[in-house]
């Protein structure tokens, strides 16, 4: 199947709003609910027919499309280079996962737990994000290199953040699985990045 430059850049803009969310949490202890809530629901459409049920409307992408733009057009400044070495971080254990099956039906088996205690909590309830938490932690954070979130010490500390941070990440490995599926790689991220910030420019205004 043939895929559209808008479905790589909603999967793009999907990794750059969880890598952005990760940055706000470490740095200001927090972030935009809505996207949060947004980028964490992809976790959970699995049997989606297509990238636009995956993330609901460009309005849910809206803190990834705007991310991207920056980070792709060059006009972040140094210290959210962060969230760039996030990204590639995330594609690059989405890899390494993608060579493990084992570790792919835990993650499966775990979130599908989870999804059924989503009839009690909602997704933005401290449980679920803590079980979400609990399943990066048992999987891809056991693959090599891990990612190290820097930010600041008094927000980094505590549980209810650390849980989002990994909840996030692995929401971002999710989307990362996806960009892939949909033929993206390196070769895109470096020769172009004018046709998807052009793209992320159209979803946005529209």
């Amino acid at each position: 199947m043939k895929y559209t430059i808008e479905d790589k850049t909603l999967a793009l803009a999907g990794i750059f709003q969880a890598c952005q969310l990760v940055f706000d949490i470490a740095h200001k202890g927090q972030c935009n609910t809505s996207a949060f809530v947004s980028i964490l629901e992809t976790l959970f459409k699995i049997d989606s027919h297509n990238v636009m049920d995956i993330f609901g409307s460009p309005v849910e992408l809206r803190t990834g499309l705007n991310t991207l733009k920056k980070q792709l057009s060059g006009d972040s400044n140094k210290a959210e280079l962060e969230i760039t070495r996030y990204v590639i971080s995330l594609l690059h254990l989405q890899k390494k996962l993608n060579k493990n099956k084992s570790m792919q039906d835990l993650i499966s088996e775990r979130l599908k737990k989870t999804q059924d205690q989503m009839d009690y909590f909602d997704l933005n309830h401290e449980n679920i994000i803590a079980s979400i938490g609990s399943i990066y932690q048992d999987s891809i954070s056991n693959l090599q290199p891990r990612i190290l979130v820097h930010g600041e010490q008094i927000y980094l500390s505590q549980a209810s953040n650390s849980n989002k941070i990994r909840a996030l990440l692995l929401a971002g490995i999710r989307c990362a699985v996806l960009w892939r599926q949909l033929g993206g790689n390196r070769f895109e991220l470096l020769f172009m990045r004018k046709k998807l910030i052009n793209c992320a420019d159209i979803l946005l205004k529209n």
